[in-house]
């Protein structure tokens, strides 16, 4: 199987691979870079393509990618002051007004 070829790749695994490349794209990430970021995460999570069913495939995966997240969050908010931490939050909260009173809707 040539290197790139996403033949052993179940559908999940590829909904899995858009979801995480489009999140990239969303945050300035080039679109090639955001497909070779995404495909890189799945292969983390779940160890290489795997096709559904046989013996051995389909697997439940932990998602150990997903779990760096809120740890490397917590940790970047920890570091910062209190004063720090409320000065973003009053920003935060004036921009949601702000957007509030544009009619802009808001992400729910």
């Amino acid at each position: 199987m040539p290197r790139g070829d996403k033949s052993k790749y179940t559908g999940k695994q590829e909904r899995k691979a858009d979801h995480i490349a489009e999140s990239y794209e969303q945050r300035g990430v080039s679109e090639g870079e955001a497909e070779r970021r995404a495909w890189a995460t799945v292969n983390k999570d779940d160890g290489g393509g795997k096709k559904e069913g046989g013996s051995g495939r389909g697997k439940s995966t932990g998602h150990p990618a997903a779990h760096k997240g809120g740890k490397a969050g917590g940790e970047a908010s920890a570091s910062r002051s209190a004063a720090d931490r409320s000065a973003s939050a009053k920003k935060a909260a004036a921009t949601r007004k702000r957007n509030a009173e544009h009619g802009g809707h808001t992400a729910g």
